[in-house]
């Protein structure tokens, strides 16, 4: 992957080609430094739904907003706020909407009270894994799918950060069956919520920054939110011991920059290049680091108390059933919803086709090689 050195460098070189070829043709050759004068100033605010305690996640718009601004030698600027500084962190995308703000980092399955299109394009319970998902939205026809649905609230949406497959949370008691699921409340966003309301669980969404003191105070008795490298930060192990896995409802979900497109059509269509570009990188730097990070904070959790524990057989049954069903439900009445979700179906069960004979043996062997040391 090209450092930002090397980025500006060829951006820079792209220019000089650019101004070589005019003069052959004999056309008007601008200097650089002209070029530079020329170039509009721009700066846009980025509101964001994730805490500045969350490194890899809220860095992510850092990330964006530091290569924007080299590629454009400061002609184009993107000022970062965190949750509470504009507006709270699960109303980012309406203040893109609404244009409060021109661009902001978020995850569409937030925003399913609106319409439950919106949660494919982030992840969907026993969906695609992280390199499925990017595989997908890239060369499987989600991006079209959703730039087709997110033309209808007036935003531009831009795939800016995977975070890998997720754990399935913190239980302040241990979950031996679905008896121990009825009545918990749980942080849990998404469709997964409604998945789990059917088993009795009671979901709640809540902000990041908000899942902590909940879990402290018993008004929920479990929260979920990424992986032991973000969790670690969060501090659950002190509140709640038991550490579940797989993820089952997130097993790799998306996060999205998502732009007023009024405030996009008015870029120049180079600065719209360099953004696309520096969103890339940061949605391929952002699993880079969970991947990198997540080993040794697991570590750190199970020496600090947690006790690490996979869902019953009998949960991750009763769960896929009534996923299916609830999929179904949904489809029936929502036509945008069949329509993307059907996509991402048929390309998870086209994946696995090659997932079984080339990914999931390697790992396995591996992994059994690994513990026979």
């Amino acid at each position: 992957m090209t450092r930002p050195i090397e980025r500006r460098a060829l951006l820079k070189g792209a220019g000089i080609a650019t101004a070589t070829a005019a003069a052959t043709l004999g056309a008007p050759v601008l200097a650089a430094p002209a070029l530079a004068q020329t170039a509009p100033r721009v700066r846009w605010r980025l509101t964001t739904s994730y805490s500045k305690a969350l490194p890899t996640l809220f860095g992510a718009s850092e990330l964006l907003a530091k290569y924007v601004k080299e590629a454009t030698d400061g002609a184009f600027q993107i000022d970062v706020f965190a949750p509470g500084e504009i507006v709270p962190g699960l109303q980012a995308f309406d203040a893109v909407q609404n244009g409060t703000v021109e661009l902001a980092q978020t995850a569409l399955y937030y925003y399913i009270g609106k319409d439950p299109s919106f949660a494919p394009f982030t992840t969907m319970p026993f969906g695609l894994n992280a390199r499925m998902q990017t595989a997908w939205m890239y060369h499987g026809g989600g991006l079209e799918l959703q730039d087709k649905f997110l033309a209808k609230y007036g935003v531009v949406g831009f795939v800016g950060g995977n975070t890998g497959a997720q754990m399935g949370g913190w239980f302040r008691k241990e979950i031996k069956s679905l008896d121990d699921i009825r009545g918990l409340k749980m942080r849990l966003p998404g469709l997964a919520g409604q998945v789990m309301a059917k088993l009795g669980l009671v979901p709640q969404n809540i902000a990041s920054g908000d899942i902590y003191p909940a879990l402290e105070k018993g008004t929920i008795d479990a929260a979920e939110f990424v992986g032991p490298y973000d969790d670690e930060k969060l501090g659950f192990v002190r509140v709640a011991p038991y550490y579940y896995y797989p993820g089952w409802w997130e097993g790799g979900p998306t996060i999205h920059f998502i732009a007023n497109d009024k405030a996009w059509q008015k870029l120049p269509a180079s600065y719209q290049a360099v953004f696309k570009a520096a969103s890339a990188y940061a949605n391929a730097d952002m699993l880079a680091k969970y991947d990198a990070g997540n080993p040794a904070a697991l570590r750190r959790l199970v020496a600090q108390g947690a006790q690490l524990r996979a869902f019953p057989i009998e949960v991750m049954d009763a769960a896929y059933k009534i996923n299916t069903e609830l999929m179904a439900e949904i489809s029936a009445k929502n036509e945008a919803f069949k329509e993307i979700y059907g996509s991402m179906l048929a390309f998870r069960n086209e994946g696995y086709l090659w997932w079984q004979v080339g990914e999931y043996p390697y790992d396995g062997y591996m992994i059994r090689a690994r513990q026979r040391g």
